[in-house]
């Protein structure tokens, strides 16, 4: 059994929901062993400042609902380099902080990576991204409270969209993936998903509103904001272009996806990696994400959840081609 006895805990990157209930989870696990914790501001950037605040019990209470991030987030530029990540880690010996807990995505691991390499600090990480582009785990924290959002939306604009026989592209984050766009795509009934993954989806989306039925009352075409069109406001002049006779509308969701309540599928996952990666770091792990793959808890060495996403499944684009008739 490994002693740990201050545990720095921080968010990096984009926020999710679920985050604060990860948090949650670290800090009163480690404290139930007896272990400290202290938070770091605004992460790798409040590492190099020296931003720190210790947590308690009551630092915790009453976030488990609450969306962003208590600990706030920002990207540092200064981290890239040596001299700043040796700067962060005089700081942590300064606040006798021995280990590490990062909650994040693809960036977010890859400085965790090289930081726990260069200075021989234990490093575990949390996946809390609402793009679900992690392996090693089967759902990230955030994603399902994102794509229930979506969901909501799609069926607010459809409810316009019906009302004036419109056709919508709805853009919904994704740059390097259509994950978002693949699940709510199928759930709020989309007549055609565009996603990073699918380079032929405006040949498909071509044909459907050429050939498809013309007695539908609405048509929504939900777009990954990666797709190889361009984005929603060029997909929209091309169809514009091509099928004068569709009344088209465009609407970015935008950075509404990362807030508001996490689901509680989100808090029970924070929840259990947050509390596995604590036991982790006493049994001496280090250098891998904590996720969940059927539903059991996983281990998934950096360098492997770093840019190795989840592959489209076939399946779910058939099932949005079959359903849209």
């Amino acid at each position: 059994m490994t002693q740990i006895k201050n545990i720095g805990l921080y968010t990096s990157g984009g926020d999710a929901p679920g985050m604060n209930a990860a948090i949650r989870a670290v800090v009163r696990t480690a404290l139930y062993y007896d272990i400290a914790v202290t938070g770091i501001i605004r992460g790798y950037e409040g590492m190099i400042r020296g931003d720190f605040v210790p947590m308690h019990r009551k630092s915790v209470s009453n976030i488990v609902q609450r969306g962003g991030t208590i600990l706030k987030t920002a990207r540092s530029e200064q981290f890239k380099t040596a001299e700043g990540r040796k700067i962060a880690y005089e700081n942590l010996k300064k606040n006798n902080i021995d280990a590490l807990i990062a909650i994040g995505g693809d960036g977010t691991f890859t400085g965790a990576k090289i930081f726990g390499q260069e200075f021989d600090i234990p490093v575990l990480g949390l996946p809390g991204t609402i793009d679900n582009d992690l392996a090693g785990t089967d759902f990230t924290i955030g994603y399902d409270t994102a794509i229930n959002t979506v969901v909501d939306a799609v069926d607010k604009i459809r409810d316009t969209a019906e009302s004036h026989d419109r056709l919508f592209i709805v853009e919904v984050m994704g740059r390097d993936s259509g994950l978002i766009a693949l699940r709510t795509g199928i759930a709020a009934g989309a007549e055609a998903i565009l996603i990073p993954e699918n380079k032929t989806g405006m040949a498909g989306l071509f044909d459907r509103l050429e050939n498809g039925r013309k007695d539908k009352t609405s048509r929504i075409i939900i777009a990954a904001e990666g797709d190889d069109a361009g984005g929603a406001f060029e997909i929209g002049r091309i169809i514009t272009e091509k099928f004068p006779h569709y009344d088209t509308r465009v609407s970015i969701l935008g950075h509404i996806q990362r807030g508001g309540k996490p689901t509680c599928m989100d808090r029970v996952l924070a929840s259990r990696v947050g509390v596995a990666a604590v036991e982790a770091l006493r049994d001496g792990r280090s250098g891998e994400m904590v996720g969940v793959i059927h539903n059991e808890i996983s281990y998934t060495p950096f360098d492997h959840a770093i840019k190795h996403s989840h592959e489209i499944n076939a399946k779910f684009l058939k099932i949005v081609e079959i359903l849209s008739l």
